[in-house]
């Protein structure tokens, strides 16, 4: 168990202070640069950053959830999915600052939140765990689809992101499901809205 606490004390720091880097090509990085407007570089790199801190949010989940994993193979598949979520947040980063923005300043607070919830749900046993992961992943999916409506209509560079986002997002749901996730309940769907919400809400702006 100290290992496992040290391995991601170590990972936190990777995430919030380190450059992310992805072993995949960033989607849409040989796409020609679209936006011009300044109100529309300002709207898109805002919701880049919403769906930044999200990835923040499920890496951090998920690796807390390893920490308390029962079965290797669940902590397998929990660290997979956090490492996919670090390429992720490598893409959203670039993109970013391709259109002059900045993640959040409330990244740490929104890791540490997530992180405790990783722990809390890891404590529960790994069906469980496993059924916050397919939850989250549904619920990042619908913000993921929500953006692809509202960014502006000419932004296929942040087009191409959320894309490959959206598909590895709902790869790691089926692999929670195939590995056993439990439904979870009506008011515990409802309140990881409620904290979704929040953070979306706040990190479009901060």
């Amino acid at each position: 168990m100290l290992d496992r606490i040290l391995i991601e004390f170590d990972k936190t720091l990777r995430t919030l202070l380190a450059t992310p880097a992805s072993q995949r090509p960033q989607p849409g990085k040989s796409l020609p640069e679209t936006l011009t407007e300044k109100q529309d570089k300002q709207r898109a790199a805002a919701l880049m950053r919403i769906n930044h801190t999200g990835e923040v949010c499920a890496q951090a989940l998920y690796n807390g959830q390893a920490i308390t994993a029962r079965s290797p193979d669940t902590a397998a598949t929990l660290r997979r999915s956090a490492h996919e979520e670090t390429e992720h947040l490598a893409w959203c980063e670039t993109r970013i600052k391709e259109l002059g923005g900045r993640t959040s300043l409330l990244t740490p607070l929104f890791y540490g939140g997530s992180f405790g919830l990783g722990l809390l749900a890891g404590s529960l046993g790994d069906r469980w765990s496993l059924g916050f992961v397919a939850e989250t992943e549904h619920q990042v999916g619908k913000h993921l689809a929500h953006h692809l409506k509202i960014l502006p209509a000419q932004d296929q560079k942040s087009r191409a992101i959320i894309s490959q986002m959206q598909k590895d997002e709902a790869s790691h749901a089926q692999q929670a499901i195939t590995h056993g996730a439990i439904p979870l309940p009506f008011p515990v769907k409802a309140g990881m809205r409620i904290l979704s919400t929040i953070m979306t809400t706040t990190t479009y702006h901060l």
